[in-house]
């Protein structure tokens, strides 16, 4: 009994929901989320977060508080700071959801494409580079996988590069194994 034996942990795959358009990535790094987001989720995103301060203002006009000088600073400061973070969330859901294929995500999937398959021909890693062990990362992995759809409840966003993201990579080398057979014919 000299020996310690290591205990292999069982290896958790991503559940894969049935939806209308094609899963992109269940677990998004905060980073690819904000780096695909469209113009209209920033769009969103403004329109929600100036809307508390906005109603504020509006309500102040038509229902004035009388608190006083100094006393409405405050309460905007606060309208503000929630306004913030509701636009910020709002963009982020919205951004979000096309990974999951949600809502319509044709866009999306192309720069994935484009991006993996880069990486794949530069041989780097596909979801970047880690410095936790593949069971940390694992566990990273499945708390924060599909954390968007309960972004309402409590914001967790994906920090972790890891290889856990529910999804065939076969797909990019593949593309990328094409794309330099051309290349290579063309030169010829």
């Amino acid at each position: 009994m000299g020996e310690v034996q290591q205990r292999q942990r069982p290896y958790v795959p991503a559940r894969t929901l049935d939806t209308e358009f094609t899963l992109i990535d269940s677990d998004p790094h905060i980073r690819r989320v904000l780096r695909y987001a469209r113009r209209e989720d920033y769009a969103v995103g403004a329109a929600t977060a100036a809307a508390g301060p906005g109603l504020m203002l509006v309500w102040e006009r038509f229902a004035p508080s009388y608190v006083g000088k100094g006393g409405f600073a405050p309460i905007m400061r606060l309208a503000g700071v929630i306004g913030l973070t509701a636009g910020f969330l709002q963009f982020y859901n919205r951004s979000i959801f096309r990974f999951y294929g949600f809502s319509e995500n044709q866009r999306e999937r192309e720069m994935d494409m484009r991006e993996m398959v880069d990486k794949v021909k530069r041989n780097e890693p596909l979801y970047g580079t880690s410095s936790l062990s593949p069971y940390m990362q694992g566990v990273a992995s499945r708390n924060s996988r599909y954390a968007g759809v309960w972004l309402h409840i409590i914001p967790w966003f994906n920090f972790v590069n890891h290889e856990q993201h529910g999804v065939d990579t076969a797909k990019y080398y593949q593309q990328a194994e094409r794309e330099l057979e051309a290349e290579r014919t063309n030169t010829q």
